[in-house]
């Protein structure tokens, strides 16, 4: 996505797209610490974050998956949510369900997909592809993992299904972002009404 920011710090009403992440993590009554993994490639990013205060973990920023692994294997995590920085519509309320949906299942790591029918015109399609029971679905970047498995090459996964699109959202051209500022405003009117 070109822009003149870092992609995580692209305003939505104001406001950075990440902060709308780590806010609904901070209502999550799941949630019991927040860290930011950042890389060289978004150090405004980074500086951003610890000014408000908020830990920040810096990766090598190869890709999605080595960088949550490392920090997971440095910080000597446990049971780890792992949510991207572009879902500014994600809620408290779908992170609660996540995690119990995730404690339900005894497996040692889950990750929430939605089908790609149901991107096609409004969610962009360059997330990495699953193929799961035969049904083609994308991740929607988030993920619970348990990190005595990080060093494991392939875990047993649970595959959390959803067709919320104000969940699974991610902005990645600036198409997205326009869709998710329409979004949040009209999410934002509801509430107020």
């Amino acid at each position: 996505m070109s822009a003149e920011t870092e992609k995580p710090l692209l305003k939505i009403a104001g406001k950075p797209m990440i902060l709308y992440v780590v806010d609904a993590l901070r209502r999550s009554k799941e949630i019991d610490n927040i860290i930011v993994t950042t890389s060289q490639h978004a150090p405004r990013t980074a500086q951003a974050l610890r000014l408000l205060g908020i830990k920040v973990f810096e990766s090598p920023g190869k890709d999605y998956v080595e960088d949550t692994q490392l920090a997971v294997k440095s910080l000597g995590l446990g049971k780890t949510l792992v949510v991207s920085a572009d879902l500014p519509l994600i809620t408290s309320d779908f992170i609660n369900e996540v995690i119990h949906r995730y404690e339900v299942a005894g497996k040692p790591a889950l990750t929430v997909a939605y089908p790609r029918s149901l991107g096609k015109k409004s969610i962009s399609e360059d997330n990495e592809r699953l193929d799961y029971r035969q049904t083609e679905l994308i991740s929607a970047g988030i993920n619970v993992l348990d990190g005595k498995w990080i060093d494991e090459k392939q875990l047993d996964e649970e595959v959390m299904v959803t067709d919320n699109m104000e969940v699974v959202l991610n902005v990645n051209t600036s198409e997205d972002l326009e869709l998710a500022k329409h979004m949040l405003h009209k999410t934002q009117s509801n509430r107020r009404e």
